[in-house]
């Protein structure tokens, strides 16, 4: 079984159904509100774990009544909590708006999250024992750069997920060995609004490149190969939030198994395709049969 430590955001998401977003300045009313456990980290502990691997979550809830949601909500979906501390004062939220077509537009609050500025002895062991690091942007950069330089020192593949986007400082760049934008985190960090012109800039920075291209698929690139795009299943999205997590932590299963990489970019985007037919973000994410089965 894959070991992966994620060493990231556990947010509570709170979700508003709308026919369409509202502009600034304007008020509209929504047809359903939903309260969905959520937070990069924590989306991508869930698919890795529902998708067959060993999962250690590394971060902080808050001594609220979401702290206590969320951690059982990674419990029950056997992500293993022991390094998930809690912290004093409210949890993280993300407040979403969702509309008709699918499309989404996130608030983040950090809240218990922004307390994570260091890892102690037992976080370092745990990603010194994995077989890869799932990393994003919603905690503190330094802890970021942290957890990836130890991953780095004890040869523990790493991806980051670069949401939300930010300049990338070349320490952090240094220590990963796969980044993995969308689209528009890509055009963000290299400049290029052409996806195949963002990878090339990117490639000079990291070893590996994946950008999530929504209903388009992915496009693959690396230093040793040509870059290849990947379409993704055609479906009809009812609700597009935590398919970007679903594609990484299912892709972090398979790549940790030892698949080819068109084998384990097919794989990840059955998983991210069966996530967006459903809404919500954790509560949407197929498990390991599901995804075998598409």
């Amino acid at each position: 079984m894959t070991g992966i430590a994620v060493l990231g955001s556990t947010n509570m998401d709170l979700v508003a159904y709308v026919a369409r977003a509202p502009q600034l300045g304007e008020t509209v009313t929504g047809r359903e509100f939903r309260t969905v456990p959520g937070g990069k980290g924590a989306n991508q502990a869930v698919a890795a774990a529902r998708a067959g691997g060993d999962v250690m979550m590394i971060g902080a809830v808050g001594d609220d009544a979401y702290g206590a949601q969320l951690r059982a909500g990674l419990e029950h979906a056997g992500v293993d909590t022991d390094l998930l501390h809690t912290a004093e004062g409210p949890s993280g939220t993300a407040h979403i708006v969702v509309d008709d077509a699918g499309g989404n537009a996130i608030v983040v609050i950090p809240g218990a999250n922004g307390t994570v500025t260091s890892l102690g002895p037992g976080e370092m062991a745990a990603i010194a024992g994995a077989d890869l690091l799932l990393l994003q942007l919603e905690l503190p950069l330094s802890t970021v750069l942290e957890g990836a330089r130890v991953a780095r020192a004890q040869g523990v593949r790493t991806i980051l997920t670069p949401s939300p986007v930010q300049p990338l400082p070349d320490q952090l760049l240094d220590a990963i060995d796969l980044l993995i934008p969308n689209e528009h985190e890509a055009a963000a960090l290299s400049g290029h609004f052409e996806p195949h012109a963002a990878a090339e800039i990117l490639l000079r920075q990291v070893p590996e490149v994946v950008i999530t291209l929504g209903a388009k698929g992915c496009l693959y690139a690396s230093r040793d190969t040509e870059k290849v795009h990947f379409p993704a299943p055609e479906v009809t999205a009812v609700d597009t939030t935590g398919a970007g997590d679903t594609f990484v932590g299912t892709l972090a299963v398979a790549l940790g198994e030892g698949r080819s990489v068109p084998e384990a970019l097919a794989w990840a985007s059955s998983a991210a395709a069966l996530c967006v037919q459903k809404p919500g973000a954790s509560t949407s994410m197929p498990y390991r049969s599901e995804i075998d089965a598409a």
